[in-house]
Formats: C-alpha cells, sequence, structure tokens
C-alpha cells in the first residue's frame, strides 16, 4: 500500500487531481488539460503513477513542474502593492511594533522584538547569498495570518526558512517536539513543514523546510528529523554547498513567481 490519496481541486480555471500523502502534504498532480503527471519529488513516482491509474486517460508526460516561459513571466509585471520582493527582515513585526510599540515600561522584553531579532539576523544572512546567485523573500504573508519568514530561492533549490530566537539558550529537539531553555516543548517542526507544504502548493516546487536558530548555546537532536533541516544563523552558507537543482533561468522564474502576492492568495 502507498498510502496515497487523490484529491480533485480547480485551480486557475483548472482541474487537478493532487496526490497527497496521510499528513495532508501534496506530492504530485495531474493536470487533466495537459496530461501532464507533475512531480515536485522522484522518490516516489511509482507510487504516484499506481495511486494515478484510475484517472489518467490515453498518454501522459511525466516529470517535474515545468518552468513558466517568458511569455508567462511577461505576465507578472507587478502592482507595487503586490510585489514581496521589497519586504525587508522581519517586515510584518516592523509594521506590527510601529502600529503597537507596547507599553513603555515592561518588566520583560516584548517577545516581538526578540523575533524581530532573529528575523533581522538570519534574513541578512541569507541576503548574503545573492552575490552567489540567490534569491531571498521576507516576511511572505499565507492566508489566515500566518507567513514564511524567509523563503530562499538558488541554485541548490527552494527553502523555506523558519527563525527562531535562541539567544544563550539550550535547545533540544525530538522531532516535532522542540524545547528552549526551561519553556514546556513545542511541535515547532510540524508547522515548519507545514509551511514548507504550503509554498510549493503556492509555487508548483519542492520547497525543502528548514528552521534557523539565532544565537543558541547548544543544540542536542534527539532520533531522526523528518524533512527539516536545522541551521544557526552563522552557518546559513551551508545551503549554497547542495548539489546544484535549479538553473538560472529556473531560480529567476520561480522568484518571479514568489515575489507576486496574489501566488499566495489561496494556499
Amino acid at each position: 500500500m502507498s498510502a496515497l490519496r487523490v484529491v480533485p481541486s480547480w485551480r486557475h480555471g483548472q482541474e487537478r487531481l493532487y496526490v497527497c500523502r496521510t499528513d495532508g502534504r501534496n506530492i504530485a498532480w495531474y493536470d487533466r488539460e495537459t496530461a501532464r503527471v507533475n512531480l515536485l519529488s522522484d522518490e516516489r513516482r511509482e507510487d504516484v503513477l499506481e495511486v494515478l491509474g484510475p484517472f489518467l486517460t490515453g498518454p501522459v508526460t511525466v516529470g517535474p513542474p515545468p518552468v513558466p516561459t517568458p511569455a508567462e513571466l511577461a505576465r507578472l509585471t507587478l502592482h507595487p502593492d503586490d510585489d514581496l520582493a521589497p519586504n525587508r527582515p522581519g517586515e510584518a513585526l516592523l509594521i506590527a511594533l510601529d502600529r503597537d510599540p507596547g507599553p513603555s515600561r515592561r518588566l520583560r522584553t516584548d517577545p516581538r522584538r526578540h523575533a524581530l531579532t532573529a528575523e533581522q539576523t538570519v534574513g541578512e544572512a541569507l541576503d548574503r547569498l545573492d552575490g552567489a546567485g540567490w534569491h531571498t523573500l521576507h516576511s511572505v504573508p499565507l492566508p489566515g495570518g500566518a507567513r514564511i519568514h524567509h523563503l530562499a530561492i538558488g541554485p541548490a533549490g527552494l527553502f523555506a526558512v523558519h527563525t527562531l530566537y535562541a539567544r544563550k539558550q539550550r535547545i533540544r529537539v525530538a522531532d516535532p517536539l522542540l524545547t528552549v531553555g526551561r519553556r514546556e516543548p513545542e511541535p515547532l517542526l510540524r508547522h515548519v513543514r507545514d509551511d514548507a507544504g504550503r509554498a510549493s502548493y503556492a509555487l508548483t516546487a519542492e520547497v525543502h523546510p528548514v528552521l534557523a536558530l539565532a544565537g543558541p548555546a547548544d543544540v542536542s537532536v534527539t532520533g531522526p528529523l523528518r524533512e527539516v533541516r536545522i541551521l544557526q544563523d552563522t552557518n546559513l552558507g551551508e545551503l549554497t554547498r547542495r548539489g546544484g537543482v535549479l538553473k538560472p533561468a529556473d531560480v529567476e522564474a520561480l522568484h518571479a513567481m514568489a515575489r507576486d502576492r496574489n501566488t499566495w492568495a489561496q494556499v
């Protein structure tokens, strides 16, 4: 048994049959109009074709999602309000703090300011990858008030990066739980994977989940991690060491899609 299921949906006026895992994440979809099965990862190719078997009519093309053509990219000329590229690291938090700074006197630092420090630290580290053929978008808004802290797009692929302020704290990881210092464990890695899954759906491309820790004193991991990579703000350059996955034209095309606010409106 492949434990995959087929879910019909309409997207951009076209019917698609999505192939989902038991955790709800999409790994492929069948576009009836183009007779194409698009795979986000080739690892489960045979399982995907097996579960889609009853729905396929005639010959189909099987492969990774096609990169937008120049003509499609030309239609992505954006209104300034829809362009996410100018967002600063921590953009959403900067706006929230400007609107509501909070009490001038408080015993503890506003947790939003710690979160902002983490996003700025990680965002600046990711922005330094630009010279290596990368693009990073910050504070990518998702429906329901959620957001992807950073979306890094480069030759090594696409990465949804969630940041966590951990200055001088001990971090303990037992997937999906993460514990900061003496706080209660939280299923943070599940949320990190969910963000990457929503990004994969929006961009119709495989997006890898990454948790970036800002300033931890120590990090211990118990057991294997499922898909998520855990990095510190000081070693985010490791993302560039992965084998080349995307060509420069693919990077530019995906960046053009991702920077459009409307791309994220229905994920």
